[in-house]
């Protein structure tokens, strides 16, 4: 409400209020303001974990708890504006998971879909519908909703990765199914790399054929890091950068185009060393992993610095400018497939 009322119209309004309660009803007019907003409000807030404090924790954690013991063994990244949530940013979840040599994270599968970005080892796989992907370094690697899925590490080294799930947009449509298999490991279906020889080389199998039919609704689910460092740096030699993203490249599902996942989006980006961007905002919260090399992100007045493996969520229409002190890889995942599906999306260059 924005007119003043009387001292006995307020009075009244107040008994009706109170009359009203019990029957779960209540005045949209004491709260429109705040449900329909000129622009987001998102209540969580800029912030950056530093990856070599919470490696620490993640391997003293290892010391007291097994991965079957746990399930899962991952430390959540929550945004400190959304307490008690679990969440990165409104619609996304982060975490760091580790496994230890020897160590299984059983078969299961579940409504959300995830991505693996693997932070430090190498030699361990994640297996999908039984088809390994041996994991390295800065791989990205799929476990799309509702496909089995379980980790294991063969290695001599610890093997810790960054988690990203949509588990706050499932949660929100009350639509979270999960089931376990009996085994602690899915048998293999096919020898490691066969998603990859199908659709890896801007090719997929004929349409309807007996191969187009066995894959899952996501054909391709490994990334290497290799692959996707050549592309980008391949990208960089041909042109300038793009002044509010640098070079970038998007994650495609190469059935058909689209993002990775359909509640996911993925991309990396290359910013030159000395490189500035424009200001830039989108409703899109993003999750930044830094992959290379030094710089620092102006968000608000803050200037927040960047060093290798440290983790930054940008929430939904924060105006952020990269600056790139050496050349800048990174890394981000974003909810704006979902709300480009929903007519939602939308950014504000400068």
């Amino acid at each position: 409400m924005s007119a003043a009322l009387s001292n006995d119209a307020a009075s009244q309004l107040k008994a009706l209020y109170a009359e009203m309660q019990p029957r779960s009803l209540y005045p949209l007019w004491e709260v429109l303001s705040a449900l329909v907003t000129p622009k987001p409000r998102s209540p969580a807030q800029v912030h950056r974990w530093s990856y070599a404090d919470a490696r620490d924790y993640l391997l003293r954690a290892g010391d007291l708890i097994s991965a079957a013991q746990a399930e899962r063994r991952v430390l959540i990244m929550e945004n400190p504006g959304l307490p008690g949530t679990s969440s990165a940013t409104s619609s996304l979840y982060a975490g760091l998971q580790l496994i230890l040599p020897g160590e299984i994270a059983p078969c299961h599968r579940h409504a959300q879909c995830a991505l693996r970005f693997v932070m430090e080892g190498e030699g361990a796989f994640t297996a999908v519908d039984g088809e390994k992907a041996v994991m390295r370094p800065f791989d990205l690697v799929l476990t799309p909703g509702w496909q089995w899925h379980d980790h294991g590490n063969t290695s001599t080294q610890p093997m810790i990765w960054l988690d990203g799930l949509d588990i706050p947009t499932v949660l929100h449509f009350d639509a979270s199914f999960a089931e376990h298999l009996p085994t602690a490991a899915h048998p293999e279906t096919v020898p490691p790399g066969d998603t990859a020889l199908r659709y890896g080389k801007n090719m997929r199998p004929l349409r309807g054929t007996a191969a187009d039919r066995r894959q899952g609704r996501q054909p391709l689910f490994h990334y290497p890091y290799a692959e996707w460092r050549e592309s980008l740096l391949n990208l960089a030699r041909t042109g300038e950068p793009d002044p509010h993203f640098g070079h970038a490249l998007e994650f495609i599902n190469p059935a058909d185009g689209g993002a990775v996942m359909p509640t996911i989006s993925a991309h990396v980006r290359l910013l030159p060393g000395g490189f500035t961007s424009r200001p830039r905002a989108s409703t899109d919260g993003t999750i930044f992993v830094v992959v290379e090399g030094r710089g620092s992100a102006r968000v608000e007045g803050q200037d927040i610095p960047l060093e290798e493996r440290d983790t930054l969520v940008i929430p939904s229409w924060r105006e952020m400018v990269l600056q790139a002190d050496t050349d800048l890889v990174l890394f981000g995942y974003s909810d704006r497939v979902a709300q480009e599906k929903l007519g939602l999306f939308r950014e504000l260059r400068g």
